[in-house]
């Protein structure tokens, strides 16, 4: 797909993500804003995936280690044909397949139940032992978001993962510098995020996460590292991205816009409700 290509679903992804919260009138709307870009790229470009056979042994694998950014996720995985888009509209609720945390018993193209923070990484790293062990050529993909960083389980996960050698294994951090309680720097600071990394034994490569260029740029680049070390991506992203009053303001990591609100960043984002 040409990058003027996948710029329109990205944005189509936003309105998605924002019509979704707002039928709910519950979700996690700027995180799911900021990684918008980086699905997008991979689901439409890099990843081997096929909506009508989303349990092909032979798939590349997704882990969405930042659980709650799902209605980044589904809006995604509803534009590129694995369920039906008008479902998005049940996003959260009773009976719904699109719960608040993705879950891999009910709705196809979810490859991980995930959640509870840090715990997606680590499944992603199983998986690629998994393909490692049966000389699979599937890559495994695992979007973390920067807040995250702050559980210990993230860093077991990475020394495993360059402990094993996996360079079929490739993370992104969602690097938007805010989590639920304010910026990263004043709850736990994580950075240097690239240099802990390299610590750790992992390929490091940089991008701009709303520059859509960029980011199929590194991903592409991260898929010829085959030098047996795993690699992640550190991409500065804006939280809330695509709407004003959203962007940098981390009150809406977990607040869904009323009726006037949704209607203003739909506008924004060249949409309507």
């Amino acid at each position: 797909m040409q990058i003027a290509e996948l710029k329109n679903v990205a944005a189509q992804v936003r309105r998605d993500i924002v019509t979704a919260v707002y039928s709910a009138q519950s979700g996690h709307p700027g995180g799911s804003l900021s990684c918008a870009d980086v699905l997008t790229a991979l689901y439409f470009e890099i990843m081997n995936v096929d909506p009508k056979n989303p349990k092909d042994p032979a798939r590349d694998r997704f882990v969405l280690s930042k659980g709650h950014a799902t209605p980044a996720l589904y809006s995604v995985l509803a534009e590129r044909g694995f369920f039906p888009v008008e479902e998005l509209t049940t996003f959260r609720k009773l009976g719904s397949r699109l719960q608040g945390h993705p879950n891999m018993e009910t709705l196809p193209g979810i490859d991980m139940s995930t959640g509870s923070l840090g715990q997606g990484i680590s499944a992603a790293v199983g998986m690629a032992i998994a393909g490692k062990l049966d000389n699979a050529s599937y890559r495994v993909y695992s979007v973390l978001g920067d807040g995250e960083l702050q559980e210990g389980l993230v860093w077991e996960a990475a020394m495993a993962a360059a402990h094993y050698k996996l360079d079929n294994l490739c993370a992104i951090v969602d690097n938007n510098g805010l989590q639920i309680d304010g910026p990263n720097d004043k709850v736990m600071k994580v950075n240097p995020i690239d240099e802990k990394f390299k610590a750790f034994g992992w390929n490091v490569l940089k991008a701009d996460g709303h520059d859509m260029e960029s980011v199929v740029n590194a991903l592409n680049e991260a898929k010829t590292l085959t030098n047996g070390k795993p690699t992640v991506i550190v991409a500065s992203t804006v939280k809330g991205k695509g709407v004003s009053f959203m962007e940098n303001n981390a009150g809406w990591h977990g607040k869904a816009p009323n009726r006037e609100q949704a209607e203003a960043a739909l506008k924004e984002l060249g949409g309507k409700l």
